[in-house]
């Protein structure tokens, strides 16, 4: 099966290209937005992979306004795509972990801009109140909408491990209401968390895969600086992936997948100046050109073996 800009799965891109009739980039905001994990309330520190960014690092600076940050950093994206639309992407920290005021406040900023396509909300499972699910619905009516839920693992005793502080129930629960409302849901995987192995990881994808999410982000575990996991590195607690490795693990992922699923990601780039391994990753077209060559060798394609 061959999809849409000649790939063997069902790439992000290709499903907005397909939806919107043209390149569609994400712009990376900050609305400032803490986490539970970092605030106190379940936690300190964030969860033990997390950057001292919460996640944010590739993401606006929260000192200027939303409209600040889309008009620079889109301006930077239209210079290597001319004819791209944007989709104002919140991802720094938990971006439903305030009132609904202050929701209301951040993202009509950016729904207020011309001719973006949509919008897309990164948060966890454990921060949705029935009145952001019920905003929630109202902005999916209005443009597209997708809410990127952070699960990483079906396993609770990886989320314990991790300090996820949420566990896989809770997050059943909120994905169920999303999906009640036809709210899109992006899932987000890591492979390669402390005390997993390869069946624990195909496990957690084939659980997602089985919900039928509107889409998968699978990501490898990095070692990031000023992080637990770095500590754990050092200490020889963790192993990451030779780059072959992990091509072989994300095909055999991709296989186990079903077909009508989109795929928002398959690897990830760490900030250079703060990852420490696998130090491979930053060249991530590699590894996306290693998936792509791994299943043309194979003869093979997303959901073969679903």
């Amino acid at each position: 099966m061959i999809y849409e800009n000649n790939k063997r799965y069902n790439t992000l891109d290709g499903y907005l290209k397909k939806r919107f009739g043209c390149k569609v980039a994400k712009v990376s905001l900050n609305a400032g937005f803490s986490c539970p994990n970092r605030d106190g309330t379940k936690g300190v520190g964030g969860c033990i992979y997390c950057s001292p960014m919460a996640s944010g690092d590739f993401a606006g600076n929260c000192k200027k306004s939303i409209r600040e940050q889309f008009d620079e950093i889109s301006a930077q994206m239209a210079k290597k795509w001319k004819d791209a639309k944007f989709m104002p992407y919140f991802q720094a920290g938990t971006n439903t972990y305030a009132p609904i005021s202050k929701l209301r406040e951040v993202y009509e900023q950016a729904l207020a801009i011309d001719d973006i396509v949509g919008i897309s909300i990164a948060t966890r499972p454990d921060c949705i109140s029935e009145e952001a699910l019920s905003y929630l619905h109202e902005i999916s009516q209005r443009t597209y909408l997708s809410v990127e839920l952070g699960l990483q693992s079906v396993f609770d005793k990886t989320g314990d491990l991790i300090r996820r502080g949420t566990t896989f129930a809770e997050f059943c629960e909120c994905f169920a209401k999303l999906k009640e409302r036809n709210i899109n849901v992006c899932v987000h995987l890591i492979n390669g968390l402390p005390g997993e192995d390869r069946d624990m990881m195909l496990e957690s994808v084939r659980t997602v895969s089985d919900m039928m999410p509107h889409s998968i982000k699978l990501h490898m575990l990095h070692i990031l600086k000023d992080t637990d996991c770095a500590k754990m590195y050092y200490d020889g607690k963790i192993k990451v992936f030779e780059k072959d490795e992990y091509v072989h693990l994300v095909c055999d992922e991709l296989e186990i997948i079903h077909p009508d699923i989109v795929i928002q990601r398959i690897t990830g780039d760490g900030a250079r100046d703060s990852l420490i391994a696998p130090l491979w990753s930053i060249k991530k077209f590699d590894v996306i050109n290693g998936v792509d060559k791994e299943l043309l060798r194979r003869n093979s394609y997303q959901g073969i073996k679903n």
